[in-house]
């Protein structure tokens, strides 16, 4: 069975331009893959916790030396990774905060790039034959030809981590300017709508 991988990082609700992106892209998911399964990991719904000193050492011991506390201390994590590799698809939902990702992504990036099990030991990525979309919100508009185009760190960053864990097919949907939503300058539906083939492209490839 085809498994899709939504994360959604934005806590912005029903108000946010990502989390509308999403809702499109996994209804036009499941039109081309009839009886795939879609799993949802909401970021602004848990208290994923940051990476400490206990996390570390208990991610740098092999797991035959593992005592219960690393166990626990690593449950999470292990949860996550789990969930990443048994996906064929993995979508990732986010807004874009001083010109990065949100830190409840940046966390969860913490928690699934791990040695051993999405990295190997010499720095290759493990995770392969899988692909990813980004569906990206950003008051700004950081493509081809913007004059900020040298603030587009969220997506340098992301393109990035996919390739270190191994995942090359990457698409990227950039729905810039949303502040012209947030102004009452476009209606949200009309802004939207600018997005929907690309959207359904990726969805459905």
């Amino acid at each position: 069975m085809t498994k899709l991988l939504i994360i959604e990082a934005s806590p912005r609700g029903e108000q946010s331009i990502s989390r509308s992106l999403a809702k499109t892209f996994v209804e036009q998911w499941k039109t081309a893959h009839p009886g795939g399964e879609v799993v949802e990991r909401d970021l602004a719904k848990m208290d994923l916790p940051y990476v400490n000193l206990p996390w570390l050492g208990a991610s740098l011991t092999p797991l035959e030396k593992h005592t219960p506390e690393m166990k626990e201390v690593l449950r999470v994590s292990d949860e996550l990774v789990a969930e990443l590799l048994s996906a064929d698809h993995i979508a990732i939902s986010t807004p874009v905060h001083n010109y990065n990702i949100p830190a409840n992504l940046k966390s969860y990036v913490d928690h699934i790039v791990r040695k051993g099990l999405t990295l190997g030991m010499t720095g290759e990525g493990l995770v392969h034959g899988k692909k990813a979309t980004i569906l990206m919100a950003s008051g700004g508009v950081y493509t081809e030809g913007s004059p900020i185009r040298d603030r587009d760190i969220a997506t340098v960053y992301l393109r990035l981590i996919l390739k270190v864990i191994g995942i090359e097919d990457v698409t990227f949907v950039a729905s810039g300017g949303t502040k012209v939503v947030d102004l009452g300058e476009t209606p949200r539906a009309e802004f939207l709508q600018r997005f929907e083939p690309a959207v359904t492209s990726a969805a459905q490839a």
